[in-house]
């Protein structure tokens, strides 16, 4: 087994490209694994997470005439781009998808998606074995039960995935709040979308610009 360690194995910006996998009603609508405005939101802030840095998204549905389109919370962020539509339930074995990847010329595959056991296990498995250093966005996923994600996952990480948030990525990507050019973006996103974090941010600011009583 290859152990993911040291400071060329953290993601960069530079170097991923994200896949967002069938965020759609009709998933939506049976995930039991997370509570469903949480995977909206994480997904949300993983998509303009990507934006932010610069970060190549591909967006693809399953059947969606059937299925409903992508969450719009996520296709605003990418105004006018295509959404693939598939009939694969496995993302990797669609060429369209897969040649989209690689033209981005990227070498860390970052993927989330509903459902985690099916439709992002799939890829990711499939991914792996043709030596993708790929990782997989836990809280912006989601499974038809508990067991479901969790098994999935572990399966996941057998196989040689490296699992993270979307927080932690959007981290990972920053590392350096000295990198003004996005620092003050990545801010905003987190108070949008980081619970308690962003609205410590919010109040942070609150009491910076409230003058001292006299």
């Amino acid at each position: 087994m290859t152990f993911r360690n040291g400071l060329n194995s953290l993601l960069r910006p530079e170097d991923s490209v994200l896949v967002l996998i069938d965020h759609q009603p009709y998933q939506l609508a049976n995930l039991n694994s997370h509570d469903p405005q949480a995977v909206v939101n994480a997904s949300t802030a993983l998509a303009k997470s990507a934006r932010l840095f610069g970060v190549p998204t591909i967006l693809t549905s399953v059947v969606a005439a059937r299925g409903g389109l992508l969450f719009p919370q996520i296709t605003d962020v990418f105004p006018g781009q295509e959404v693939i539509d598939r009939t694969f339930i496995n993302t990797w074995e669609d060429k369209k998808v897969v040649d989209a990847v690689k033209a981005t010329g990227r070498k860390q595959l970052i993927i989330a998606g509903l459902w985690t056991e099916i439709c992002v296990a799939m890829p990711v498995i499939q991914a792996l074995g043709e030596g993708w250093d790929t990782t997989v966005i836990t809280d912006a996923s989601g499974g038809t039960s508990v067991e479901a994600h969790q098994v999935a996952i572990q399966r996941m990480i057998a196989a040689g995935a490296n699992m993270m948030t979307w927080l932690a990525l959007a981290a990972e990507w920053q590392r350096d709040w000295a990198r003004t050019e996005t620092a003050g973006a990545m801010t905003e996103v987190l108070g949008q979308h980081a619970a308690g974090s962003g609205i410590a941010y919010f109040w942070e600011q609150q009491l910076l610009n409230t003058p001292v009583p006299a």
